[in-house]
């Protein structure tokens, strides 16, 4: 398991699997909780590159989301 710990969201960890290139049980730490959980469900069996592109950018406050912090933290496993 992938442990992120995101910077500028209301979320305090983003924890994820990556199989076969293809990102598995992600579950956010805190957040908006209903609308997180229906983006991990939405995610699951995605391809990271996927991810990264639908997510990368997302802004909510300071700049970033949760989402956008989760592109940045795929993108750190390229």
């Amino acid at each position: 398991m992938i442990i992120f710990k995101p910077e500028g969201v209301c979320s305090s960890e983003i924890r994820f699997d990556v199989v076969e290139d293809r990102i598995k049980n992600l579950t956010f730490i805190g957040g908006c909780p209903g609308n997180l959980k229906a983006i991990a469900k939405l995610l699951e069996g995605m391809k990271i590159d996927e991810v990264i592109e639908k997510l990368k950018g997302n802004t909510c406050q300071n700049g970033t989301s949760c989402t956008d912090q989760l592109a940045k933290a795929l993108q750190a496993l390229k």
